[in-house]
């Protein structure tokens, strides 16, 4: 299972509008996880087709993150301690993105060049925890 990251502002309804999308295109939610950090709800849906879902929500002016993103929400200047281990672990960072970040926490989407070890080194920051296939 792999997991598809929707950034959007917040908003009643805003949960039933994308199931509701998802559901007439027949796409399945296997798992979710949604947090609203800085006025943005970040929702990350554990589905099994996530190109075809990125697509679909994306026709439905939904943004969303790389699917082959790794999706982490950590305190506030808390990015250089992952960047850190990381590199100490010789995981390069190929892009980094903030999705969301508020005087507290921020959610950020990393890609990298090793995802599983990257997932299983960052387990305690993920925002989903399914690891890249």
């Amino acid at each position: 299972m792999k997991s598809v990251t929707i950034v959007s502002e917040d908003r009643v309804g805003l949960l039933a509008d994308i199931s509701y999308i998802l559901g007439k295109s027949s796409v399945n939610i296997e798992g979710i996880v949604a947090e609203v950090v800085g006025g943005k709800a970040v929702i990350s849906l554990e589905v099994k087709d996530p190109r075809k879902t990125s697509e679909i929500l994306s026709q439905n002016g939904y943004r969303t993150a790389d699917p082959e993103a790794i999706v982490v929400k950590v305190p506030a200047n808390g990015m250089d301690q992952i960047t850190e281990m990381l590199a100490g672990e010789k995981v390069m960072v190929k892009e980094m993105s903030s999705l969301s970040s508020d005087a507290v926490e921020g959610i950020f989407a990393l890609n990298v060049d090793k995802p599983r070890k990257a997932c299983r080194m960052l387990s305690a920051f993920l925002l989903v925890n399914a690891a890249p296939i």
